[in-house]
């Protein structure tokens, strides 16, 4: 596909009255999400739902997507209506024992500080630790590590693939949220192996609230019990008209943690989301994103920011942290958005966020708003 950008572009209403920089924090939805789940809607007036098997059998198709997006097969796939669902079932779903240990990374999302620490009931340790000293932490106690393939308020890009094969020689599960790259970013679960891989689809891959995945591995699947039972519980859970009564028997396939009904309209949204970036190429995408982020960073240094990308190594993705000396980076991004600039502030950094819909006009627009709130030089 010959991808014309400025076409593309305009399939994104929100960017004609503003200069959107803040993926991270949402995702724009394409005109072809927002029609699909129109369609839904109306498919649901046109057959008052007699269909709703149907919608099963698309959500199959969906399941093809998501195979086709991340590498995977169809069977590893789950949907889930948020990334934090797909962690609670795994820690949820261990048996631990006194003295087993949840290792992440410093400054992550809250999702893997909260469960973790309510396992103290159990006498399981909680570890944050800062990733100089990741490897050293992990011993014969520790169960699962829980991080993100890039940190929400810094940009960190951990090398997943080295922690990956590190953990799976030391029998350590791996718990992998993508949120912050999916969409933008290629990923491989066949290359990278997580236990599980889960992924909220309103960022990056511009999807609506509500509409999720997860990838969980046929090793775990084995070893790992829903802990949200329904009537799709069940594996012969489509033939409605003689549910089974008795105990469940599940599917060995991921589609056995989801329980119950779907939320569909915004699977629909999501899907369609999906395939427009197939459509355009996900390596594609990573390099146009990769491109805008370039150009970002280079107008933050323009405007006397200090990047931890410029600090450090792994913080070359397309979220990006951005500390001005002396000014107040919450202040910064309020008086950026009075100017229809949006970007975001997170623990003290003014966070960039673009995505393959951004171009040189909305990089002109930013340095201009960041020259009018950083005041003279």
């Amino acid at each position: 596909m010959n991808v014309n950008w400025q076409t593309l572009r305009a399939e994104f209403p929100a960017l004609s009255g503003w200069t959107y920089l803040n993926t991270a924090t949402f995702g724009q939805l394409p005109r072809c999400a927002v029609e699909a789940v129109r369609r839904h809607f109306e498919r649901r007036d046109r057959f008052a739902c007699t269909d709703f098997l149907d919608w099963f059998g698309d959500a199959d198709g969906m399941r093809d997507v998501v195979a086709q997006l991340i590498g995977c097969r169809a069977s590893d796939v789950a949907f889930i209506q948020n990334a934090s669902s797909g962690l609670s079932l795994l820690l949820g779903g261990l048996e631990w024992k006194p003295g087993d240990q949840v290792v992440t990374l410093e400054h992550e999302f809250p999702n893997h500080y909260y469960f973790p620490q309510l396992l103290r009931y159990r006498q399981v340790e909680f570890i944050e630790t800062c990733w100089d000293r990741f490897y050293d932490v992990i011993t014969p106690r520790t169960r699962v590590v829980a991080i993100s393939t890039v940190n929400y308020t810094t940009g960190f890009r951990a090398p997943v693939a080295e922690i990956a094969r590190f953990l799976r020689e030391r029998g350590v599960l791996f718990y992998l949220d993508g949120t912050q790259s999916v969409g933008a970013l290629e990923f491989s679960c066949d290359a990278v192996q997580p236990d599980m891989f889960a992924v909220n689809g309103y960022k990056w891959l511009l999807s609506p609230n509500g509409a999720g995945f997860m990838y969980v591995s046929p090793e775990l699947r084995e070893r790992l019990q829903p802990n949200i039972i329904g009537w799709r519980s069940h594996k012969e859970w489509r033939h409605p008209e003689n549910l089974h009564e008795g105990m469940p028997e599940f599917s060995p396939d991921a589609e056995k943690y989801e329980g119950g009904m779907l939320s569909f309209a915004p699977l629909y949204g999501m899907a369609a989301s999906m395939k427009l970036m197939l459509e355009i190429g996900p390596r594609r995408i990573e390099q146009r994103v990769q491109e805008i982020a370039e150009a970002a960073r280079e107008t933050l240094r323009s405007a006397g920011a200090r990047l931890l990308c410029d600090a450090a190594p792994h913080f070359d993705a397309p979220l990006i942290a951005a500390q001005f000396p002396g000014l107040d980076a919450s202040r910064l991004a309020r008086d950026l958005r009075a100017s229809g600039v949006v970007v975001s502030a997170r623990h003290g950094y003014l966070r960039v966020s673009p995505h393959f819909y951004n171009d040189e006009t909305d990089l002109d627009r930013f340095a201009r708003g960041l020259k009018a709130a950083c005041g003279p030089a």
